[in-house]
């Protein structure tokens, strides 16, 4: 499954502007509230330069190209708009919510940029109180799925208290923290009973979160005082922070590769703004990248949890690699692609070979081998 990241933000903020910029998919863009009506969806592969250059070295050592180069993928997920009230049906939102509950990481869009032609649904631009109103419906939604998990819980505990105690004790927690206006991603200890029940009902204030400043082209790069108050803001929850145009990113999406990225260059960009989104999704998430070399017929990108083994890496590529998992033989990437060939990699013993318990590391290559 590819990494999911769900895209929220009040009515006419840029959020399917954006969804457009990163997916192409062409979803309605209007300068009304509530054009999306039903989430858009759309899977993007993440840019990265090592997977082009592991895939020209296989193909240096080849009479024909490989035929497949597979980037790891995000899957963006849009949905409508929301509004003060969205948590209990105002403006559409509530009805929404439940399609960014399985996300891994939300993205909160906030509208940095003046426009007289594109109205504001609280009359004026304030990043700050657009990203208040969205902790506070997504909280509230949060309260009322914790006190349905709670009523549910309190009919089985009749017959057996005791097995439930814990829980309930847990999710009168969660109540009381949700009822204070609290993110449970700002107390919830890892590892807990509490913080697997907030994994297991997807409450959307335990989720990763990138805040993203949406500013207007002339306030590039920068994205000047209310883009900075947003960056501060994320600062200070120890969130992800994305500035980047929408508008502009969507445009550019149509002018050829070369041109975009002068462009881009010319007004202080780095990267494209999917290629920043996605390095602070896999951030925000602690994810890196491994690489596989099938048979020289497909070079492949993975996105896994920093900390993964061997062994649970295989299984990512297929079940039966991690059941069967005999051994590991790693080589870093950009080591690899210097050398010009696993066999001399294997020659200057760059390669190793590790045990299921082996820790993949950002950059490995990877060949496992297995008993089918």
């Amino acid at each position: 499954m590819p990494l999911e990241i769900g895209i929220v933000g009040l009515p006419n903020v840029g959020k399917s502007t954006l969804f457009n910029a990163l997916t192409q998919a062409g979803a309605t863009v209007a300068v009304y509230p509530f054009t999306t009506i039903e989430p858009n969806r759309g899977i993007v592969t993440v840019p990265d330069a090592r997977l082009t250059r592991l895939a020209a070295m296989v193909n240096a050592n080849r009479d024909h190209p490989v035929e497949k180069v597979t980037p790891a993928t995000v899957e963006f997920v849009d949905i409508a708009g929301l509004v003060r009230g969205a948590h209990r049906g105002e403006g559409l939102g509530n009805q929404f919510l439940g399609h960014i509950r399985p996300v891994d990481a939300i993205a909160l869009v906030c509208r940095c940029f003046e426009d007289p032609n594109v109205a504001h649904v609280d009359g004026s631009v304030d990043p700050l109180r657009d990203a208040e109103v969205l902790d506070l419906e997504l909280t509230l939604a949060d309260l009322e799925v914790t006190e349905r998990r709670q009523e549910k819980v309190r009919t089985m505990a009749k017959s057996n208290p005791r097995e439930y105690a814990a829980e309930l004790e847990a999710l009168e927690t969660l109540q009381a923290r949700l009822h204070a206006g609290d993110l449970v991603s700002d107390w919830v200890s890892p590892g807990s009973l509490t913080a697997q029940l907030a994994q297991e009902i997807s409450l959307l204030t335990a989720k990763a979160r990138i805040y993203v400043a949406n500013v207007g082209e002339s306030d590039l790069p920068d994205g000047r005082p209310l883009a900075e108050m947003v960056s501060s803001r994320a600062k200070a929850e120890g969130a992800a922070f994305v500035l980047l145009c929408a508008q502009l990113e969507s445009d550019l999406g149509e002018w050829p590769p070369d041109e975009a990225v002068a462009y881009r260059a010319e007004v202080g960009l780095a990267r494209s703004g999917l290629e920043t989104l996605a390095r602070a999704g896999y951030a925000v998430l602690d994810l890196i990248t491994f690489f596989t070399i099938t048979g020289g017929e497909e070079v492949r990108a993975w996105a896994i949890p920093r900390g993964t083994k061997a062994s649970q890496a295989a299984g990512k590529v297929h079940t039966q690699m991690e059941q069967g998992f005999i051994r590991a033989e790693v080589a870093p990437c950009e080591t690899l692609v210097e050398l010009g060939s696993w066999s001399t990699a294997r020659e200057k013993g760059v390669l190793h070979v590790e045990g299921r318990d082996y820790v993949v590391q950002d950059g490995d290559v990877c060949l496992f081998r297995f008993s089918p």
